[in-house]
């Protein structure tokens, strides 16, 4: 197979039929865990050999010259370069994994632990013939900058990361959003040049290189957030492939920490957590054994508003972003299910605190299985430290419950959909039958529910809801009718009245 310059389509199906070799013996859940790497390790060989040729030829074949160290982004160890591995014919997997350790410890500061903890040596599950074809196949298209730039492999990587989660359709939401849903909140956010970005459920690294685009789609220069993107990833082989995205997309600082957000946050200013311009996250729904045991006592004080239940860690992932946005600029958006904006007990308390801070500006209620892994109908929920001066006091309400394209399998938000409802969070305005300005007043009157068909009445000309629709509305408001029969109840108990 003769090497060739990549285009998009072109990587795509390389991947993909990297994927097939895998079919079988690799559980589809697991392809990311052997292929992403693959594609990394050849990428950084590839962009070595382009950079030695480079130093030849500016040195004028001088070939001690051109093997200095300064001379190479990334350090690729003797024994460690695709093509030695390329070269073995027995115990193959040994040999990767060697390459691919050796080339960690040669880069601590930026490669340490970037290929994961795949078992490239279990020879029942990657035999040696098996790996040999992979490695072959990757060895026909060529990475370097020349031929693959930064922009067009990380899109090409992007697409198999949804492509991925499509096919082991296993909990994918929990590396995954929709493109028009994170584009979506970072244009509500709309980060500016030199900002810093925080994504403390960051998955694959979507949403901190969505700001890297909108900055340079504004004419701004993306590498002015060098330095200024940082997130944080509990699961190893996703957290490796955060960073391997960055560095696809050409983004040459940034700090993406393995690690548990609620239990032991990764980024401090003194003894204070560090805090950021824009806070952006999907974080897991209604997460259980979260951490509330560390949070009775959390020495950075996100418990503010107060103790989240047990069994359901949304409010403990709000207030941590809330505590991480700076004090003036700070602004954040987060996804939640819909039950984050009804729930009484611990909830409802923790909500009204919030909502009586005045830094909730909207919360956009979006359709009902967009999300990969969940039917659930979702919800965006945007803050600001500092809301503009018509904004306070109130809550922009938008039911966008009805803007997607329905799909066998998943319903997508278009780009013409994104773009319709981030026009009606940006004129703030009533909308008939879709977005409604609500005073903080009126939704103390309400016990503070955001229920947000409380608030929005649909049009009469609007399209009867599917069944899926009624029945997740019938849902939310039995649920807030029992809710306020267990309220009343304990009233009733507490004065005598019944037993």
């Amino acid at each position: 197979m003769t090497d060739r310059s990549a285009t998009i389509s072109q990587l795509e199906s390389c991947l993909w039929e990297a994927a097939n070799i895998l079919r079988g013996p690799v559980d589809a859940a697991d392809f990311k865990t052997y292929v992403f790497p693959l594609l990394f390790f050849k990428r950084i060989s590839d962009v070595h050999d382009e950079e030695y040729a480079a130093a030849l030829a500016e040195s004028e074949g001088d070939e001690e010259y051109a093997r200095f160290p300064q001379n190479y982004r990334f350090q690729v160890p003797e024994n460690c370069h695709w093509n030695d591995v390329r070269a073995v014919a027995t115990n193959v997997g040994q040999a990767l994994q060697k390459a691919m350790r050796g080339i960690e410890t040669a880069n601590p500061d930026t490669l340490y632990g970037i290929f994961g903890d795949a078992a490239w040596t279990n020879k029942e599950r990657l035999p040696d013939a098996l790996l040999r074809d992979l490695i072959e196949h990757f060895s026909g298209i060529a990475l370097s900058n020349k031929d693959a730039q930064a922009d067009i492999l990380g899109q090409s990587y992007e697409y198999l990361i949804k492509k991925f989660a499509d096919l082991a359709n296993k909990k994918a939401g929990e590396f995954y959003t929709p493109r028009a849903v994170v584009r979506l909140m970072i244009d509500i956010l709309d980060p500016k040049e030199g900002e810093s970005i925080y994504d403390p459920a960051c998955g694959t690294g979507g949403m901190l290189l969505e700001a890297m685009h909108h900055v340079r789609q504004s004419n701004g220069d993306d590498r002015t957030l060098w330095g200024r993107l940082f997130g944080q990833e509990k699961n190893l082989t996703t957290s490796a492939i955060a960073r391997m995205n960055l560095f696809l997309h050409g983004a040459a600082d940034f700090r993406i920490v393995r690690g548990d957000t609620l239990r032991q946050p990764a980024f401090f200013t003194g003894d204070d957590l560090a805090t950021f311009d824009c806070v952006i996250a999907n974080p897991p729904f209604s997460l259980e054994k979260w951490g509330d045991e560390v949070w009775a006592s959390d020495p950075y004080g996100r418990n503010f508003a107060g103790m989240p239940p047990a069994k359901s860690g949304d409010y403990a992932w709000v207030q941590h972003m809330i505590k991480s946005m700076a004090p003036v600029s700070g602004r954040m958006a987060v996804v939640l299910p819909h039950g984050a904006l009804f729930r009484m007990g611990r909830e409802g308390a923790i909500r009204k605190k919030i909502l009586q801070t005045d830094l909730l500006e909207a919360v956009i209620g979006l359709g009902p299985n967009l999300f990969y892994g969940t039917g659930l109908a979702a919800c965006v929920c945007v803050f600001r430290m500092r809301k503009a001066g018509s904004r306070r006091k109130r809550v922009l309400m938008i039911d966008a419950s009805r803007e997607f394209r329905a799909g066998r399998a998943q319903n997508e938000l278009l780009p013409e959909h994104e773009s319709l409802i981030y026009g009606w969070y940006r004129d703030y305005a009533d909308v008939e039958g879709v977005a409604r300005v609500v005073t903080l007043d009126e939704i103390a009157a309400n016990d503070y529910n955001l229920n947000i068909p409380r608030y929005i009445e649909p049009r009469a000309d609007q399209e009867a809801v599917t069944v899926e629709e009624a029945m997740r509305r019938l849902k939310e408001t039995s649920e807030t009718v029992f809710a306020a029969e267990r309220k009343l109840i304990a009233i009733f108990r507490r004065e005598g009245l019944i037993r």
